[in-house]
């Protein structure tokens, strides 16, 4: 059973008279454990469809399965425990709480959760720790580099081990000797069976994905690991 299942996908949107199919006909599965990289051109569907697989945003017609349940029949409560329990985001611009610590920040969903305080305490621990993060626990986001605040934002990402980790330009606001210690980290993560999937414009980081979607006009237009007798994973609706 594949980890994530789209069928149909449809996504538009009204922008004054007109109406942006964002997504239009999207077929897609994805394996538990696989790394996989979204490219294409801005307006593409790129950031429609991460946010669509992270539970932020519905389909207007089509089906989602994630862990072989139908997600968009759920109600937006029951949506934020999936997002809470099974799916980790880190964003090009951290979104670190300015006044928490290094180590409240990562603790932030484990109380959203209801996870009791001392088993809090030792799985932010170990994760400082396994993140290179033990010297910078008591260290709010404004004290921290920004590859340091990139460390904090995936140890909250990962703390309550999900299934699957989403990544918008994760590497956007850092060098490159720092961009490259991130998606080293996030490739470990992927080693250790979580999900990945990367939204890039960095060619580079794009060609370290064992698979590559290409996105354009709100179609998938190539998957790398679709063989050349494969049927499209694709089609314009109608």
């Amino acid at each position: 059973m594949p980890l994530i299942e789209l069928t149909g996908i449809e996504r538009s949107f009204h922008l004054g008279d007109s109406v942006v199919h964002a997504l239009a006909g999207l077929n897609l599965s994805i394996e538990a454990g696989e790394y996989v990289a979204v490219m294409g051109p801005s307006g593409s569907g790129k950031s429609t469809l991460l946010n669509l697989l992270g539970l932020l945003d519905r389909p207007n017609a089509g089906h989602y399965r994630l862990e072989g349940h139908d997600v968009t029949t759920l109600s937006s409560d029951q949506l934020a425990q999936v997002r809470s329990e099974r799916i980790g985001f880190v964003f090009q611009s951290f979104h670190l709480v300015p006044r928490l610590t290094a180590a409240e920040n990562i603790a932030l969903p484990m109380m959203l959760a209801g996870i009791a305080p001392r088993e809090r305490q030792v799985r932010v621990a170990q994760a400082l720790k396994d993140f290179g993060l033990d010297q910078r626990a008591d260290h709010r986001p404004d004290q921290l580099s920004g590859g340091q605040r990139q460390r904090v934002a995936i140890a909250r990402a990962t703390i309550m081990r999900p299934a699957l980790l989403l990544a918008d330009e994760p590497t956007g606001n850092l060098d490159r000797h720092t961009g490259e210690e991130v998606v080293k980290l996030l490739e470990e993560l992927n080693a250790q069976g979580v999900t990945l999937v990367i939204v890039t414009h960095d060619q580079a980081l794009g060609s370290r994905a064992r698979r590559r979607l290409l996105m354009e006009d709100g179609r998938l237009q190539h998957d790398s690991a679709a063989t050349p007798d494969s049927p499209p994973t694709s089609h314009a609706p109608g």
